[in-house]
């Protein structure tokens, strides 16, 4: 199969962002941005992702969509929706990670991550630093927050992580990010960076 044949087809199969499939329509405002800080902690987890964008619904379904609310709802209350969501080995650190992060986001950024974004000046790694601040987001969720946001920040973008080019490695595509980047050209950045990560994941 050609390389052009490879990306149509994984695109077909896998063309769905996180963000999209945790019923987070992304855009450059604060609350969605929140939610895919939290969706990026829950993913970054050693954690089925489908459980991982379970936990996401079910902790939005609780109303728990912004840094006010979670930072206001009851540790036990962030627990339950977790576990509704099938999230039940890391429940209780996550519950107080997320409430902690919460809180950090509102005294620093005034709940608000554009700030963050304008703190970093156009610089990824400042970013990624910045959101490494936040408890439970390590390297891994800084790598899921970036991958996904760049439809939206488009200086992050192409933004290729180490499980991004495993897929294409695995798909026979490219593994530069320039020979991916021009192969993907006019697709949505993170659509396809989300495709080859799920190409990555995927057993079938």
């Amino acid at each position: 199969m050609s390389t052009r044949r490879t990306l149509e087809a994984l695109l077909e199969r896998h063309g769905t962002t996180y963000a999209a499939e945790a019923g987070i329509r992304l855009r450059d405002t604060p609350q969605p941005l929140y939610q895919l800080l939290v969706l990026s902690h829950l993913l970054s987890a050693r954690i089925r992702a489908r459980v991982a964008v379970a936990a996401a619904r079910a902790l939005f379904a609780h109303r728990l969509r912004t840094p006010r609310r979670m930072a206001d709802a009851p540790w036990q209350e962030r627990v339950d929706a977790l576990g509704e969501g099938g999230y039940r080995r890391y429940d209780e650190r996550t519950a107080t990670q997320l409430g902690d992060g919460a809180l950090l986001l509102l005294d620093m950024y005034g709940g608000d991550l554009r700030r963050l974004r304008r703190e970093a000046a156009g610089e990824t790694d400042t970013l990624r630093s910045g959101l490494r601040r936040f408890p439970g987001i390590g390297p891994t969720g800084a790598d899921i927050f970036l991958r996904e946001v760049q439809t939206v920040w488009l200086e992050t973008a192409p933004y290729l992580d180490a499980k991004a080019l495993q897929g294409a490695e695995r798909l026979g595509l490219p593994t530069a990010p320039d020979g991916l980047s021009r192969l993907a050209k006019g697709r949505d950045p993170a659509v396809f960076a989300a495709a080859l990560v799920r190409g990555a994941l995927d057993k079938g």
